[in-house]
């Protein structure tokens, strides 16, 4: 009996010292960054700024890829299922805290199955219509809204993602019924709306700017408790006569959650140290994307407790959810 604990205190030792040998050896082959949403969007845009300046640091190639579908669900039930040793990272949005409460039947959970890492920062979403529209104000979209119930349309980048959320907020708050029209991306519902086929849609600011600025686009609200500062003569939704429509967008890092906390802190420390780096402050300044500050622990009870919070909201939760496996049916076959 003596020497068969022997033995299994020693196996158990070689399986700690491997651990530790993994740990410290990392990255020890190139790097797989999946990002949900299609190449183009703020999410891909900022992974692959960040990711530029991430390499050399950890001295492996770092290749972004794109899985795209399903809101960023499918890219991330590809994480959830890889293997924990630090090789595979998702960079997601505040879509990833949505999941369970539009689809109950999820493969994975986005607060058990995952180690938050860092957040990359945050953003207001900007209302945007195209001028041919004939929309000023927000009031005049919410009057064209209530005058024809059901017949206005917004795009999104998915069910289930940032800028579909961004819109039923809205949506909710202004009383008012809308058709919803899901893309793969941003760039395809960005030229949708500029040529007024779709009426309009709530977006990140950076990705809108260029064309908001070249007059193509007309900015009717942020979402944000607060002016953009990309955008200061543009009201916040509650200026503009709504409550409760705020819904900042935020983006992060995950790993797998058995992942190694030591390869989970050297990622957050090294990812912190290229978001400093002035090539990519600036690409984030253009992004209008603000500095969000966590350590893991604290972006994973964030992450915890904004998954809760949805599911309890009454215009997010499941009573959406029949509504919105149709519509994902519906985008599948785009």
């Amino acid at each position: 009996m003596k020497r068969i604990f022997l033995i299994s205190l020693s196996t158990l030792g070689f399986a700690f010292l491997g651990i530790e040998a993994n740990a410290q050896s990392w990255p020890a082959k190139p790097i797989r960054a999946i990002v949900g949403f299609p190449a183009g969007g703020i999410v891909d845009v900022l992974t692959r700024a960040v990711c530029d300046q991430l390499s050399p640091r950890l001295r492996q190639p770092i290749i972004v890829e794109n899985r795209t579908g399903a809101g960023g669900n499918i890219a991330t039930a590809f994480v959830a299922k890889s293997d924990p040793d630090g090789h595979t990272l998702l960079a997601h949005s505040a879509a990833h805290t949505i999941a369970p409460s539009l689809q109950p039947n999820l493969s994975y959970d986005p607060a058990r199955d995952f180690s938050a890492v860092v957040p990359l920062g945050v953003t207001p979403n900007v209302l945007v219509v195209s001028p041919v529209r004939g929309f000023k104000t927000v009031r005049d979209l919410v009057a064209a809204a209530k005058a024809k119930p059901g017949l206005l349309t917004f795009a999104s980048a998915g069910v289930g993602s940032g800028t579909h959320l961004s819109a039923e907020r809205f949506r909710v708050s202004a009383g008012i019924e809308l058709i919803h029209v899901p893309f793969r991306g941003t760039p395809e519902m960005i030229t949708e709306v500029m040529a007024g086929r779709i009426d309009f849609f709530v977006g990140p600011v950076g990705i809108v700017l260029p064309q908001v600025q070249g007059g193509q686009l007309l900015a009717l609200a942020v979402n944000s408790p607060k002016r953009a500062a990309a955008l200061p003569n543009v009201p916040t939704m509650s200026e503009a006569g709504l409550e409760n429509a705020e819904y900042p967008n935020w983006f992060g890092i995950f790993l797998p959650a058995r992942t190694s906390r030591d390869i989970v802190n050297r990622l957050h420390d090294e990812t912190l140290n290229a978001l400093r780096e002035p090539t990519v402050e600036s690409r984030i300044a253009t992004l209008g994307i603000d500095p969000l500050v966590m350590s893991p622990a604290d972006f994973d009870e964030y992450v915890c407790q904004s998954r809760d919070r949805h599911e309890r909201h009454p215009g997010e939760g499941r009573r959406h959810q029949a509504k919105l496996r149709l519509e994902s049916i519906g985008q599948n076959l785009r």
